[in-house]
């Protein structure tokens, strides 16, 4: 019998997507078999300390680790899924500490990570290789407030997740409140174009060879929400995702897929991608709106929903990634630097 897989799963961390994270890496150990996996769980808190999972009182902040705590473990294994959401966790910082200590890890590696969390040079770099986005208007600390798109529009901090710091504004006054709101989480704001449409989010599996895989696309209902919000996101019975999407022809699923593995190869991902899409009432244009490198991933998930109902079940999804990770590690570790 093989030995097992040594695996560290990484939750929690310094992120307003703290709890999220946590219900992901819950699903994440419950589905992974005891009989391929040995599990070790190590948890980030939100004062950025660093535990073990299994009861022990142990705890370090980086850079100092010592002997016998969660860095030291982290070490041991033979690859780790970091189930970070959001800053400190999914947008390059962890990668970094785990590409210096040459641990296996699944997901997009630094540059991707970091790319994908800044929704204004991610788009950046999207309108420059062909694929359609929202028009944007990015303001910095100290710069005038302008709004050049009309009016709704969406303001949003640059770097982060799950709908947190987000607002629709509907007049100026509400645009000052919802760029005041926006700061309070990110030092680059995002106004951005109403489009109005469908939203589709599309998964994506895999690294670059064999080349990646796209989910069916699902079409997000936010059941009476005026958007997508958090509370649409999470609260039970806030949407429905329709799989495949019904009110699309074949034609625009078959688009929504090729654009997001194009995206995905695009800003240089592996592993995983939850990508999110509007196509535009007027015309049917597919307009990219964000990337996620590591959604929500519980069983029960978008992306987990997606692909289930591409044939591709929650477990079997895990040992998929567990398998890429490993197989990027090992590719990596031919070159010469």
């Amino acid at each position: 019998m093989a030995p097992r897989v040594r695996v560290a799963v990484l939750a929690g961390g310094r992120s307003s997507e703290h709890d999220i994270s946590l219900a992901s890496a819950r699903s994440v150990v419950a589905a992974l078999d005891p009989e391929r996996y040995d599990v070790a769980e190590i948890g980030v808190g939100r004062d950025g300390r660093w535990e073990l999972g299994t009861g022990e009182t142990t705890a370090e902040t980086l850079p100092v680790p010592y002997e016998g705590g969660p860095l030291e473990r982290l070490g041991s294994v033979d690859v780790v899924l970091p189930i970070l959401h959001g800053p400190f966790g999914e947008d390059g910082t962890v990668q970094g500490l785990l590409e210096l200590a040459g641990i296996p890890y699944v997901g997009a590696g630094v540059a991707a990570s970091a790319l994908a969390m800044d929704k204004d040079l991610f788009k950046k770099v999207m309108r420059d290789s062909g694929i359609p986005v929202a028009a944007h208007h990015a303001i910095r600390l100290g710069d005038a407030i302008e709004n050049p798109f009309g009016y709704p529009v969406f303001v949003k901090p640059a770097r982060l997740g799950s709908s947190v710091g987000i607002s629709k504004a509907h007049s100026e006054d509400e645009l000052v409140a919802a760029v005041e709101l926006a700061f309070r989480h990110d030092e680059k704001v995002l106004i951005e174009e109403f489009v109005e449409g469908t939203e589709v989010e599309v998964g994506v599996l895999g690294n670059r060879v064999p080349p990646p895989i796209a989910s069916l696309p699902g079409e997000i209902d936010t059941l009476g929400h005026e958007w997508y919000d958090y509370a649409s996101k999470y609260d039970d019975g806030g949407m429905d995702l329709l799989v495949p999407p019904p009110s699309l022809s074949q034609e625009t699923i078959e688009l929504l897929q090729r654009r997001a593995v194009e995206s995905f190869v695009a800003c240089e991902c592996e592993g995983l991608a939850r990508v999110d899409f509007f196509v535009r009432a007027s015309d049917g244009e597919v307009v990219l709106n964000e990337l996620n490198t590591m959604p929500g991933f519980t069983s029960t998930s978008v992306w987990a929903k997606l692909f289930a109902a591409s044939g591709i079940g929650y477990a079997e999804a895990l040992d998929r990634l567990i398998a890429l990770a490993l197989e990027r590690h090992e590719r990596r570790s031919k070159l010469i630097f």
